[in-house]
């Protein structure tokens, strides 16, 4: 379910979640980044995750990255470039191999300078001791096209029609 553009980045208490879970912020991401409740699925995460960027929080950012997790926390200076309003999750999936590690395919939106940017990501999660952690990116971008059609082969009559064989037709263009 895509979420609504956010109109300020601070979440509030009784208004729908930046996540876009469609649940009131103090039930959805909120006990998260207090610390009162962990993720129980990499879904999860990644919706508090946004919700924190939306809301600045970065030190939630901080402590549930892999590389990051468990480091002291250092603020930085200045403003994201990027003001972020809604997210649309297109997947979850924990692999078959092993239960500590799953990834989510999202579609982040953003304004930068006035003008709405997309990020689409394929995120590595992994559990350690109980704990989901952001990992890394698997793949930025939409995941590759792939047809439903029968591919043509050199031999097999031109799809385009011309009564000759592909490899002698289109095959060539």
């Amino acid at each position: 379910m895509p979420s609504e553009p956010t109109k300020d980045h601070k979440p509030k208490r009784g208004q729908p979640c930046a996540c876009g879970s469609g649940q009131p912020f103090e039930l959805c991401c909120e006990p998260f980044h207090t610390g009162k409740n962990q993720p129980a699925t990499a879904e999860q995460l990644m919706r508090a995750r946004f919700t924190a960027h939306v809301a600045h929080n970065f030190k939630f950012l901080h402590d549930t990255h892999g590389p990051t997790a468990g480091k002291p926390y250092v603020a930085e200076e200045g403003e994201p470039a990027v003001t972020w309003t809604r997210l649309e999750v297109h997947g979850h999936e924990v692999t078959a191999d092993n239960p500590d590690k799953a990834y989510v395919d999202f579609s982040a939106y953003g304004l930068e300078d006035g003008v709405e940017k997309v990020l689409h990501e394929k995120a590595e999660f992994l559990r350690v001791n109980g704990t989901w952690l952001y990992t890394r990116e698997a793949r930025i971008g939409p995941a590759p096209y792939k047809s439903a059609a029968p591919k043509v082969g050199r031999n097999d009559p031109c799809p385009c029609g011309s009564g000759k064989k592909y490899k002698h037709c289109c095959l060539l263009v």
